[in-house]
């Protein structure tokens, strides 16, 4: 690796720090700290304004998980703001419309959106501010504007045409005379401008108390007239989605009305005296976990952080790890899993072993440490066709970037509160806007099978397991560090080698953010048109070339990308002193940390 100078430092203070993907996002959280607000506090306003400022990475009608660490209770918890699948939702549906897989855009995919409904829970339960403070920064940048990003108008310009020709209700909200707007234009949304200062005014109506209003905001979304406009233009319009035909949508007001953002308790793994927390199995959390459970098994300090052997080792052990994944995750609710059971010394030493200096490039190679038979869609090694009704995950960029994009944000404050969120879907290629409310829903059911036996099988009122995966690590009883990033199924990877190097070769927070990443498509990706590349390895450019051809004697599939584009991180941390530090991506230019 050609050692280089750090783009960012990494910052340091004892009052707040924010980081996120986004800097408007992160200057707001800081914000609200300075006013005196909380890291829950912090965190939503923080969400809010990255569903304007992101608008093709995350949006208002999207789902996020949310990771928690609340300092008076001094307790973890898992805010789970995923969405279910609509109760009309069936197999069968589908099969009767004569698809084998739910479209990667339009309507069909739409599950109920969670994250308005999270994000607005947080604050009631663990925040100090009114639901007008959460909501005016989001409010101010749709009305007044904000910079037209590079990402946001390449996004646009790839969906033009379709939305000229199909998605006619995106038309106003996002094309400039007929094209996309060109980067460091202003752009605004004043549509949901104005309907997040509707759900302010009713609810303010509603209700004198902070805890009043906040409620009567989750009522008037879920059971008022946003619910009514979705579920009115989702249910009477049919829209050229990625099957290539005109679909209406599943979701109905009932679905909507009977669901609310549900608390978890996070699982875990010990590492080296370190405990990691992680969403559950309708998740991809716990492949984290499973892979950091593998590791234990090398001595990864005495490998240098960009050799060839660190990265052979931790991406044939990602490899077992999804596959594991792939046969086995999906909503716990329907599909009971013991994770525990993935987790054991004697079923990581059997995996282990099968990890060899040759890179695997066959088949996925699922073990079963609970007995559970192993079931992988027949489909999962093959490709489907995409039409050009978009694709079926946020990211239009080139492989270099890997598979899927979002967003993420992390928040410590003065009193040792700790957030990690990843916020993702209902961004603006996902499907259309719906007219009058200004945001477009998300699309996560793509990620379910067409199978009644599979865990992750499409069932009404069932979970996607997702690839949203934030992820804290406590050391002893205290919160020490929270991070993630956006990427689809590479967030687990990328995330995991910060980690491993800030751990295991005594990186700051900031070094290991910008050392060269990678990550293996060796196993499906999750979103349409399930692509899967058997051994396949991407490397930012900046590793050694003798690094790169030892890793291709190995049997890697390898591809060598931009010097600067895999992973945008995030990260925070608080040790027992009161100290506070945060680091950000400097990757696309974007992503800041804020604090003092």
């Amino acid at each position: 690796m050609n050692e280089m100078p750090l783009a960012r430092p990494e910052l340091q203070g004892g009052f707040g720090m924010v980081s996120s993907t986004h800097w408007l996002a992160s200057q707001c959280g800081m914000s609200v700290l300075e006013r005196g607000g909380n890291a829950f506090d912090a965190a939503a306003a923080s969400a809010f304004v990255l569903q304007v400022v992101e608008p093709h990475l995350n949006g208002i009608g999207g789902d996020v998980p949310i990771l928690g660490w609340d300092s008076t209770s001094r307790s973890s918890f898992v805010l789970c703001g995923q969405g279910p699948a609509p109760q009309a939702a069936k197999i069968e549906v589908f099969r009767e419309l004569g698809l084998d897989a739910i479209p990667g855009s339009g309507f069909l995919a739409a599950c109920v959106p969670g994250a308005f409904g999270a994000w607005i829970r947080l604050v009631r339960d663990y925040g100090t501010i009114s639901l007008r403070e959460v909501l005016d920064y989001a409010v101010y940048y749709a009305r007044s504007g904000f910079v037209c990003l590079p990402k946001i108008s390449e996004t646009i310009g790839s969906v033009t045409q379709l939305f000229l020709e199909h998605w006619t209700s995106c038309r106003d909200l996002w094309l400039d005379g007929g094209a996309a707007p060109r980067p460091g234009t202003t752009l605004r949304n004043p549509a949901l401008a104005d309907t997040l200062d509707r759900i302010i005014e009713q609810a303010e109506a509603s209700s004198t108390s902070r805890e009043g209003q906040l409620d009567a905001a989750l009522d008037v979304f879920y059971r008022g007239f946003v619910a009514e406009a979705i579920t009115d233009y989702v249910s009477s319009t049919p829209v050229l989605d990625s099957s290539g035909g005109r679909h209406t949508g599943l979701l109905s007001g009932d679905d909507l009305a009977n669901w609310s953002p549900t608390y978890e308790d996070p699982v875990s793994l010990d590492y080296h005296g370190n405990t990691v927390l992680k969403p559950g199995a309708w998740s991809q959390g716990p492949v984290f976990l499973q892979q950091l459970a593998l590791l234990k098994g090398w001595d990864l300090t005495a490998c240098e952080p960009a050799s060839a052997e660190f990265v052979h080792i931790v991406t044939e052990c990602a490899k077992l790890a999804f596959a594991d994944r792939e046969a086995h995750y999906g909503d716990p609710a329907f599909s009971p899993i013991d994770i525990e059971s993935f987790l054991t010394e004697s079923y990581n030493a059997e995996r282990r072993a099968l990890v060899t200096d040759r890179a695997d490039t066959g088949p996925l190679r699922p073990g079963s440490p609970d007995g559970r038979p192993l079931i992988l869609p027949a489909d999962s090694f093959t490709s489907a066709g995409a039409s050009s009704a978009g694709l079926g995950e946020p990211t239009f960029g080139s492989v270099d970037e890997g598979r899927g994009d979002t967003c993420h944000v992390d928040v410590v404050d003065r009193w040792g509160n700790m957030v990690a969120a990843t916020p993702s879907g209902g961004w603006l290629q996902s499907s259309p806007a719906i007219p009058g409310l200004g945001f477009a829903l998300g699309t996560r059911a793509q990620m379910f099978w067409l199978s009644h036996e599979h865990p992750n099988g499409l069932a009404p009122g069932k979970r996607p397991r997702t690839t949203l995966s934030p992820t804290m690590m406590l050391r002893g009883d205290d919160p020490y560090l929270a991070f993630g990033t956006p990427g689809g199924d590479t967030q687990d990877q990328c995330s995991l080698v910060f980690l491993l190097r800030h751990l295991h070769h005594g990186m700051n927070l900031q070094q290991a953010i910008e050392s060269p990443a990678f990550f293996t498509s060796h196993f499906p990706s999750s979103f349409f048109p399930r692509e899967r590349t058997p051994g396949g390895l991407t490397l930012e450019g900046r590793f050694d070339e003798r690094v790169i051809d030892d890793l291709r004697d190995r049997g890697h599939q390898v591809h060598v990308g931009d010097p600067w584009s895999i992973g945008r991180l995030s990260a925070v941390s608080r040790t027992p002193d009161g100290t506070l530090r945060a680091a950000a991506n400097p990757r696309g230019a974007q992503g800041y940390a804020v604090g003092r």
